[in-house]
């Protein structure tokens, strides 16, 4: 690229966008536009930033934040848990002093954490305080902060352990034999996470998840009163970061993490789905190296990147793309 990237107005934000290229999804058909900067953003209007795992979203944020004022708000899974903060890649504690950071490691290592529990902590986030820069990596979590969250009631602890033992004895096939077509059509089929949910909801109210959505109230941030990038970070140009990441994540303590839940480590909980978890836990119960443990940790964690560019690309079509390696 011939262009050199414009820079940042401290009053409206980073400058208009100078280039734009299509980028195909090969696998689904679908083209998204990508653009090369950023659009001008208003400092006193709620910005979402999204994109896959490592490809630069929460130092966009915090860079915006720094230049602009406003709140870091996050809109990831597994950032909420106390228990992985090097794991999970949360802000640094020098990163965090830069800007108000919300709703990262608050939640217990034992307790349930929805997309339900999410969007009531985050709705009066939007209204109270600096205003909010949302970013994150988990597509449920926006999709349902600006097109709304059906209201579907907890799962009793037994239809949740008859969830669990399904899944450890049947794997995925076992859930997603139970669900209609159309709920199949709306969640992530290879996220063992949604297919439980799913299987959780239909089992435990007698109606399918798709049912529950088609009855949706509005949203809580309708799309058209913010500013919604997502990153789109190509496979070529995330798989060498990833790696690089894990490598350090252990190296800063991801290892010592790991082994500060070892006493009580028990797979079934939400926090433990943290990418890379149960590979330091089984190193350090002497069932791997360490060098498979990281191996299989980076393996998973692309896996995964190529689950989230699937949903952005399918769910995201009209939010603002921004070319990860230009940002």
């Amino acid at each position: 690229m011939s262009e050199k990237r414009p820079g940042f107005n401290r009053q409206t934000g980073p400058a208009r966008k100078i280039h734009e290229n299509a980028s195909n999804d090969s696998q689904n058909g679908i083209m998204c536009r990508v653009v090369i900067a950023i659009p001008d953003i208003s400092p006193d209007r709620p910005v979402l930033i999204a994109g896959p795992t490592a490809s630069g979203k929460s130092a966009l944020a915090l860079d915006l934040a720094r230049r602009q004022g406003g709140q870091i708000i996050n809109a990831d899974a597994i950032q909420v848990f106390a228990n992985w903060h090097v794991l999970s890649a949360r802000p640094s504690p020098p990163e965090e002093a830069q800007a108000p950071h919300r709703l990262y490691g608050h939640v217990a290592r034992d307790a349930d954490y929805s997309v339900g529990h999410w969007l009531r902590e985050v709705a009066p986030l939007l209204h109270n305080g600096p205003r909010p820069i949302i970013v994150g990596g988990t597509g449920l979590y926006f999709t349902a902060l600006t097109e709304g969250l059906a209201e579907i009631p907890p799962t009793p602890p037994d239809i949740r352990a008859e969830a669990d033992d399904r899944l450890a004895t049947d794997g995925l096939a076992g859930l997603l034999a139970d669900l209609d077509d159309a709920t199949c059509a709306r969640i992530d089929t290879q996220n063992p996470m949604r297919v439980q949910r799913a299987w959780e909801v239909q089992h435990a109210t007698g109606r399918s998840l798709a049912d529950w959505h088609a009855k949706t109230p509005p949203p809580v941030l309708p799309l058209a009163d913010c500013h919604a990038l997502v990153i789109d970070a190509p496979k070529d140009w995330l798989s060498p970061r990833i790696e690089r990441r894990f490598t350090q994540m252990v190296r800063h303590g991801a290892l010592d993490e790991a082994r500060a839940n070892l006493p009580d480590w028990d797979p079934a909980r939400l926090s433990s789905k943290a990418i890379g978890a149960a590979d330091l836990i089984a190193h350090l119960q002497g069932h791997i190296s360490l060098a498979e443990a990281q191996a299989n940790a980076v393996i998973a964690t692309r896996q995964y990147a190529k689950r989230q560019r699937t949903w952005f690309r399918a769910r995201m079509r009209d939010w603002h793309w921004l070319n990860a390696a230009d940002i």
